[in-house]
């Protein structure tokens, strides 16, 4: 291929990270590429919760836009920042492999209490600005302060290390992703078919317009059916739901041997109410979306 595909990211670090990778295994298959950073809604506004912000695609709809108007060639999500519904004339052409999907707490190394549940001091401050994860912890320990936190990685982390939270909640993935030296805190693994992830957490889209024939055939050389399959139940309850990354819920879903699908959902009517816990089994994604709806609404 003789034209550079251009690729629209964000440009936090991992963001940049992630359209790194994407570079990388595009060149692979012999296909060069260029990054062109857009900020986003979420980008810019740091100084209030996602709660407290209107609408859907804090992170998307910039990226989206430039892909409309023909700046860019290929969109690189995470795909739980992406809204179920691509505007009219885009899609999501591919997906990546899976990273770690759980969720991490995060704790100031003088503030772990052995003991007790999650290591968390009784009342501790908790830092997350995930409606999800603001329900299910508090499911775990009701005692819990929860507090908003805003910015990347890094910065989320050096916020704890000042002392702001007692501890904070982040994605795996990300962590990982970065490399990023955890030695001087204490880390808990949350084990995801206990504490839900979002759908499609640790999943990259490459989103595409719909008519480029060219790049869409180009990306099939970079797409995993077999995470794609588990993301459509995961995204599946999403959009049935008519739910955006902020609705409180959770869905995690594996395949077996067999080819069927095991998904675990868990969803709250807001951040601080109860959670239900909804269970499947099948080998139809259709129907196993059907059967958690219906556990869940039920």
């Amino acid at each position: 291929m003789d034209e550079k595909l251009i690729i629209g990211t964000r440009g936090s670090k991992l963001a940049l990270w992630q359209a790194h990778f994407t570079q990388d295994i595009l060149k692979e298959k012999g296909i060069d590429s260029e990054l062109k950073i857009i900020k986003t809604r979420g980008d810019l506004i740091q100084n209030i919760g996602f709660s407290k912000m209107e609408g859907k695609g804090f992170f998307t709809k910039e990226i989206e836009d430039a892909l409309l108007r023909g700046d860019i060639h290929l969109a690189v999500h995470s795909m739980k920042d992406l809204p179920t519904t691509s505007p009219e004339g885009l899609c999501i052409t591919a997906v990546s492999y899976r990273a770690n999907p759980s969720d991490i707490l995060v704790i100031k190394k003088d503030k772990v209490t052995q003991g007790k549940l999650l290591k968390l001091p009784e009342a501790a401050v908790v830092g997350t600005s995930s409606a999800r994860r603001k329900a299910q912890i508090l499911g775990f320990r009701p005692d819990l302060q929860i507090k908003d936190i805003r910015g990347n990685v890094p910065t989320r982390l050096r916020k704890l290390e000042e002392g702001q939270f007692d501890a904070i909640l982040l994605a795996a993935a990300g962590i990982e992703r970065l490399e990023l030296d955890m030695s001087g805190f204490e880390t808990i693994i949350l084990n995801p078919k206990e504490f839900i992830p979002a759908p499609a957490q640790g999943v990259l889209a490459y989103q595409t317009l719909t008519s480029d024939t060219r790049v869409r055939r180009l990306l099939k050389q970079i797409h995993n059916p077999d995470i794609s399959a588990k993301t459509n139940v995961e995204r599946g309850v999403l959009k049935a739901l008519d739910g955006g990354c902020q609705m409180p819920l959770g869905v995690y879903c594996e395949q077996d041997n067999m080819g069927y699908f095991h998904a675990i959902a868990a969803k709250a009517d807001a951040w601080n109410a109860p959670v239900r816990q909804a269970k499947a089994s099948g080998p139809s994604a259709k129907e196993l979306v059907k059967e958690i709806l219906k556990q869940l609404e039920g």
